[in-house]
């Protein structure tokens, strides 16, 4: 078990803070069956984190003639399909929102979604009121991994980085809150622990996560540093 102090409060939302990941597979799957491309988990993992357009730049080569912004589009439409997977909370995550928000915590999200659609959970959630800043894909020039959307959730909230707690559930996320200079919680939500290696501390669902005064949060997990997992 950790305590650590902290300026801010940086939240990813699909994974971390509501459990989309069955849904969003199975939309990316249906993408892939409808244009009868062959793939397997690996390849439908490697969107986790990151934004869809730039993952479907990466593979345009699988989809001839097919512009990324139309294919995009086609995802996105499927999450509307009533067979789906239906989303849930991810467990905690309320109620940190919450108590961080009632401890005066400064607090943001950083999503590779769309503006729209991570405004809709977070409304779902209810706890947009409560955030002070929302970045989502269009407002950054680069997506995760890079820190761009962290160093501006920083800025919006005029907090310096290494002041700030970054939550995320995908190594590409963690990668982009640890080159930002923030401490991160990596959330086990969607991968195994050992893919969230480069986190600082990694707990199962924010259950692991309350506030203490200070304010200051205790992480009841393990930290890691380059892998190693260290006592607390």
């Amino acid at each position: 078990m950790a305590v650590i102090g902290l300026g801010a409060a940086v939240f990813d939302l699909d994974g971390t803070l509501i459990d989309t990941e069955p849904r969003n597979r199975a939309m990316w799957s249906r993408l892939f069956d409808a244009h009868g491309v062959p793939y397997d988990d690996a390849l439908i993992a490697s969107f986790a984190g990151r934004r869809g357009v730039e993952v479907l730049g990466d593979l345009a080569h699988l989809f001839p003639a097919r512009p990324v912004e139309e294919l995009f589009a086609e995802v996105v439409a499927y999450g509307a399909l009533p067979e789906m997977p239906p989303i849930a909370p991810v467990g905690g995550a309320v109620e940190l929102v919450r108590s961080l928000a009632d401890a005066g915590v400064p607090l943001a999200v950083v999503t590779s979604a769309e503006r729209r659609y991570a405004e809709g959970l977070l409304d779902d959630l209810g706890v947009r009121g409560l955030l002070d800043i929302v970045v989502t894909a269009g407002d950054v020039g680069t997506g995760k991994p890079h820190p761009e959307g962290y160093l501006a959730a920083a800025r919006g909230l005029d907090v310096p980085p290494e002041e700030a707690v970054g939550f995320e559930d995908a190594p590409a996320g963690v990668a982009a809150v640890k080159s930002a200079g923030m401490t991160c919680v990596g959330v086990s939500t969607t991968q195994p622990v050992a893919a969230l290696a480069g986190a600082d501390h990694v707990v199962a669902d924010l259950k692991g996560v309350d506030v203490v005064p200070g304010p200051a949060l205790r992480v009841r997990g393990p930290a890691r540093r380059a892998g190693r997992t260290l006592d607390n």
